[in-house]
């Protein structure tokens, strides 16, 4: 069935593209999902999509111009083509534009990733599954003494592209869950999974382990500002890693000067323990075999060893480096934000969890998640979070007490530089905040003990 429906948005974008005529490329994106998100208890809001977006990107002068529509009868398309057109015409007007034009593989010796098979329980998209999940959180909370929030999500997205010169097409699923739970006096805990397939979320499992996190025994205790080492649990790793892809793998800064490995390229900038790679075919992470402007995507080693090696490209940022694409097109002709790898993958290492990642330390801290993450200088690169959901005091090799909220600011490739061990579990992380139209990604990354981290104060 999900191969029939993909060959229906196959066949509407190839009609895009001949409408679009020579040097256009059309892309297609069909979703379907359901949300469903809970608070105190109880489900507060439930919203099912099911929508068509088609793009159509045209070149003129180096310069590219776009138009999307939701509707898919001819005039439409062609109206979008108008569009399209006018823009490129347009941004043509400003002066001659460096952009080479939409193009096959232009490297198709190197093995690339293999289209996903979506999960054919999770396209069904059924409300009862995700009603079980919440009814077996909101259980699980009730007998911790606890209120639970969050959301629970699945979606089906079925994409394709074709220009004059070819097409591609694929079908993937992902779903994701999230409990945060509120003990009385305001603690809270947090527990997440990202996946493919639904089934694989366990909404009494979360709120066991957020409502673990939100009762822990003992007063909160302060710490003043100061450099303390840190066991980061996954999901605060794979936050730290993507605001690192935005300041350090991004074509268009690198090639501005702009990026953070900047002149930076075949030079130790982390640990030895550190191998950093987007890995689209990972069968840890949420496949993607091509990216918005139909260059296929291939494993791209980022860090090796320690020691930088690529960043990622589109067509654009390509061109003013003097290489070739990557597969990393955010949108057809260029993002604003650039090229950013979505398939990030760091290796584990031996420790086998949290606890033995904390034996060597004597006073610091564990961090179960981060919030209000930003980059502040990306070509430092300079970050700053706040704790949150689930903060302890290490003390003399085990987690002793909940430690208040603070705030982190520090140098996100030093902090790599200052790793001393990893966990030996992956796991893919997500904030699975999907607004607008769905993309689902994530990083997939184990737990890890930092010798120094940089702390500025309390959260408040």
């Amino acid at each position: 069935m999900w191969r029939s429906a993909l060959r229906e948005v196959s066949e509407l974008a190839e009609q895009a593209a001949s409408l679009a005529g020579p040097g256009a490329l059309a892309g297609v994106t069909r979703e379907r999902s359901l949300t469903l998100r809970f608070a105190a208890n109880r489900p507060t809001q439930s919203t099912a999509v099911e929508d068509v977006t088609v793009e159509i990107a045209a070149v003129q002068g180096g310069r590219v111009g776009r138009a999307t529509t939701n509707a898919v009868d001819t005039d439409a398309l062609a109206d979008c083509v108008r569009r399209a057109r006018g823009a490129a015409r347009a941004a043509a007007g400003t002066g001659e534009g460096s952009f080479p034009g939409f193009g096959l593989d232009r490297d198709p010796g190197t093995p690339r990733a293999a289209p996903a098979r979506p999960d054919s329980a999770t396209a069904e998209l059924a409300p009862g599954a995700g009603g079980a999940q919440l009814e077996a959180a909101f259980t699980a909370a009730r007998a911790a003494g606890v209120e639970a929030h969050g959301i629970w999500t699945a979606g089906e997205v079925r994409r394709t592209w074709a220009t004059d010169a070819g097409a591609g097409a694929e079908g993937t699923t992902d779903a994701f869950m999230k409990v945060i739970c509120l003990a009385p006096g305001g603690r809270s805990g947090y527990a997440a999974h990202t996946a493919r397939a639904s089934a694989e979320l366990d909404g009494r499992a979360l709120a066991e382990e957020a409502a673990a996190k939100a009762t822990a025994p003992g007063a909160p205790a302060e710490l003043p500002p100061g450099d303390y080492p840190v066991v980061f649990e996954a999901h605060a790793v794979g936050c730290l890693l993507e605001l690192l892809a935005g300041a350090a793998f991004d074509g268009l800064a690198h090639a501005d000067g702009r990026g953070a490995l900047s002149g930076r390229l075949g030079t130790v900038v982390a640990s030895p323990a550190i191998n950093l790679a987007d890995s689209p075919s990972s069968p840890r992470t949420l496949t993607r075999s091509f990216d918005a402007e139909g260059t296929p995507k291939r494993p791209l080693p980022l860090i090796q060893d320690g020691v930088a090696h690529a960043v990622a490209h589109d067509i654009r940022s390509a061109a003013l480096a003097g290489t070739v694409s990557t597969g990393h097109a955010l949108t057809p002709g260029g993002d604003p934000y650039g090229a950013l790898p979505t398939n990030l993958v760091l290796a584990g290492g031996g420790a086998t969890g949290a606890d033995e990642l904390c034996q060597p330390i004597e006073r610091g801290i564990l961090v179960t998640r981060l919030w209000y993450a930003n980059v502040i200088r990306p070509k430092e690169p300079l970050v700053t979070a706040v704790t949150r959901d689930g903060t302890f005091l290490i003390e003399d090799g085990r987690v002793t007490r909940p430690l208040r909220d603070l705030r982190l600011t520090d140098n996100a490739l030093e902090l790599l530089a200052r790793v001393q061990a990893l966990g030996r579990r992956q796991k893919l992380t997500s904030d699975g905040e999907l607004y607008g139209r769905r993309f689902a990604s994530g990083v997939v990354c184990p737990a890890l003990r930092c010798g120094a981290v940089r702390f500025t104060g309390a959260a408040g």
